[in-house]
């Protein structure tokens, strides 16, 4: 059984991702020639000194930022690869990579994804689009600073952690979360920089228990998967 082939949730994530396209292209056509893609703009921006991470995220409070069709499509692979029944996401935004995520769930018989993000208008859109995918039973949306949000009521051991938010807060979001990881638990780091506060050298360093390789998706962006290989 595969969601993302026909029905419900693969229309909604045409739409959904034709609807990204339209909202964040502005962005990309507003970047000085040279500039790279407004990731890296943005990237620059949240590496500069006392940023302020809620005011970036509020003026970006009506763009996507989403996963691209096939970043999607590896997420949903990989939460059935690991039989995944708890799943937790830090950046939900519109909630494009939540859908892909809970119909894994869906698919293998159940589950749990709780998503966190900045942004109360973007939470209120994701839980309205992981409705009209038909995934709303598998999904809890938190709203409010991750590092909050997450420091408990997470249920049990987590099987995958998806880390697509402000990439300077993924190290103390997956120390935060590291206790409930489980062994063999699967971490994609979506722009996950070198400079992103230690974290890439956390997870490449195996005395911290974990093993972690790029991956070939946009690779100037820093997409980082990395295996759980046993608890520190």
């Amino acid at each position: 059984m595969d969601s993302l082939s026909s029905g419900l949730v693969a229309e909604v994530l045409e739409r959904l991702h034709r609807e990204a396209e339209a909202a964040d292209a502005p962005l990309t056509q507003a970047l000085p020639d040279g500039a790279g893609d407004y990731y890296e703009v943005i990237g620059q921006f949240i590496k500069a000194e006392n940023a302020d991470l809620r005011g970036v995220y509020s003026a970006l409070a009506g763009n996507f930022l989403n996963v691209s069709p096939q970043f999607g499509r590896f997420l949903y692979m990989c939460a059935r690869a690991c039989k995944a029944r708890r799943i937790v996401e830090f950046g939900s935004s519109m909630g494009i990579s939540a859908i892909y995520l809970a119909a894994a769930l869906r698919d293998m018989g159940g589950g749990q994804l709780i998503g966190t993000d900045l942004e109360p208008g973007k939470v209120e859109r994701a839980r309205a689009n992981v409705t009209a995918a038909g995934l709303a039973d598998l999904v809890e949306f938190r709203v409010g600073d991750a590092r909050e949000t997450l420091k408990s009521g997470i249920g049990g051991d987590i099987d995958m952690l998806m880390l697509d938010g402000a990439f300077t807060l993924y190290l103390p979001i997956l120390q935060l979360l590291e206790p409930q990881l489980k062994p063999g638990a699967l971490i994609i780091g979506e722009n996950a920089f070198q400079q992103a506060s230690g974290y890439i050298d956390h997870v490449r360093d195996p005395r911290n228990g974990y093993l972690s390789h790029p991956l070939p998706f946009d690779p100037s962006r820093g997409n980082e998967f990395t295996v759980r290989t046993g608890r520190s």
